[in-house]
């Protein structure tokens, strides 16, 4: 949410540990939560959010995931295909 309000002396939030490079004094126009006006980052970072190392390295980690996921499913299902038995137990024979 933005508000044309000049003046007012906020603490900005950090995004992944990082702070806007900024001078003490200067003006900067901000965004921030209506729900939680403590959480304030720069207009430029909340349309923006800058790259970084943790944002980047959750989302390469979970693609590395889903993929080894995939590999483990789709090579249990060719074990079990390959060298599974030729007919279902007995047990799961309808009577």
């Amino acid at each position: 949410m933005s508000s044309p309000k000049a003046g007012t002396e906020v603490k900005l939030s950090d995004y992944a540990g990082m702070l806007p490079e900024t001078q003490p004094g200067a003006s900067m126009i901000v965004t921030y939560d209506p729900q939680d006006t403590s959480r304030i980052l720069p207009k430029s970072w909340a349309e923006d959010p800058p790259a970084n190392l943790p944002a980047y390295g959750t989302s390469a980690l979970a693609v590395i995931f889903l993929g080894l996921a995939a590999a483990v499913i789709w090579r249990r299902l060719w074990i079990l295909r390959t060298f599974g038995p030729d007919e279902p137990p007995a047990s799961s024979t309808a009577n």
